[in-house]
């Protein structure tokens, strides 16, 4: 194969990737009553989370593009439904941060489970060398698509 016909089949992958990505973050929020932002919402706390640095309200709606008082209605909503709850924030007490909820760690298990599952072991088939280079395509992906997004401006505030 040509390096040309590669990345031509690389860019098609990619787009079909993102297709089928979009339909299960759509089936799993219509199976739970959620709005794909409310989808986005939980996956920003989560990712929070676990890198130790829990988001406050005002930068979770600022991700993802919100006003102050959609932001309020989305963590009301989410909190509602233990999707995800406020703490108080450990190192400054006048800090409120969202963590996430036993809800949605249970609906997310159940849906993505096997999904992770089936990663799992198609990752084993990789060696070393070959999954830095994945990692590397996919962080540098990201960051071209990212990098496009804050280019065509931000997100209107809803």
């Amino acid at each position: 194969m040509t390096d040309g016909a590669r990345r031509d089949e690389l860019v098609r992958l990619l787009q079909a990737y993102a297709t089928e990505s979009a339909r299960l973050a759509q089936a799993f929020s219509e199976q739970h009553g959620l709005h794909t932002t409310d989808l986005h919402a939980l996956i920003a706390v989560l990712n929070a989370d676990r890198v130790g640095e829990p988001l406050t309200a005002g930068r979770l709606g600022a991700h993802l593009g919100l006003s102050s008082g959609a932001t309020t209605a989305l963590v009301d909503r989410l909190e509602r439904h233990d999707y995800v709850r406020r703490d108080r924030d450990e190192r400054d007490r006048r800090r409120v941060v969202l963590r996430y909820g036993s809800a949605a760690a249970g609906i997310g298990q159940a849906f993505f489970g096997p999904l992770g599952a089936g990663m799992d072991a198609m990752l084993e088939g990789y060696d070393e060398a070959e999954l830095a280079a994945v990692a590397r395509f996919l962080s540098g992906v990201t960051e071209l698509v990212a990098r496009r997004r804050r280019e065509v401006g931000p997100l209107a505030p809803s």
